[in-house]
């Protein structure tokens, strides 16, 4: 969970704050600073801190503590959307491609939802009963033409083969991966539909 309004930070930025390559930082710093700095998302693969704690860090000072209370604009990671409405996270992901959430927010490569909306999911559960799923007279919920669309990272896909020139989709989206997190697999998707766009054919699926 990212805790409401807070700046977050990724490890490649803290290494380039700090100076040094992200591998010599994952090698030599990284230890200490995940001892001190907790990732706000355990559950995930994606390493996402608070900016405020790893600029305490970095500094020498004291590291804040986190609000401990729920609020309406924490951000919640698939996971915990799924064990507040009662089911397991791939459900959690099919309900924001039918529509049933958002599209949520990509932090870092990490798909978030604000708490309020997962509550309001909970309250209002599709298909079961009075307020359950779309109401009478509410517009259909488009569904997407490609797995990416509305994606922010599709941006950096889209900049990154800008910049690449003629360089192999691999080392692109490997790069990618470690600077912004995730799969160089998931990049190479990205970076495909962010071609397909390109190439003005948005159907094309990654």
């Amino acid at each position: 969970m990212i805790p409401r309004n807070r700046p977050v930070i990724n490890e490649a930025d803290v290494a380039r704050r700090i100076g040094v390559p992200l591998a010599t930082w994952r090698r030599r710093d990284a230890p200490g600073f995940r001892s001190r700095v907790p990732s706000l998302l355990p559950e995930s693969r994606y390493l996402v801190y608070d900016l405020a704690q790893a600029e305490a860090y970095i500094d020498g000072k004291p590291i804040p503590a986190l609000p401990q209370d729920e609020h309406p604009e924490d951000l919640l990671t698939a996971d915990e959307a799924a064990a507040v409405l009662g089911i397991n996270p791939g459900t959690v992901r099919a309900y924001a491609v039918q529509g049933y959430l958002s599209a949520g927010t990509t932090v870092y490569g990490a798909r978030l939802w604000p708490r309020r909306e997962v509550n309001k999911r909970r309250d209002n559960p599709p298909g079961q009963g009075k307020g359950g799923g779309r109401r009478a007279g509410e517009p259909q919920v488009p569904r997407k033409q490609h797995s990416y669309e509305g994606d922010p990272r599709l941006r950096t896909a889209s900049e990154a083969l800008a910049a690449a020139n003629s360089a192999p989709k691999s080392r692109i989206a490997a790069e990618l991966a470690a600077e912004h997190g995730g799969t160089p697999r998931t990049w190479e998707r990205l970076l495909t539909a962010a071609a397909a766009l390109q190439d003005g054919a948005p159907e094309a699926r990654a």
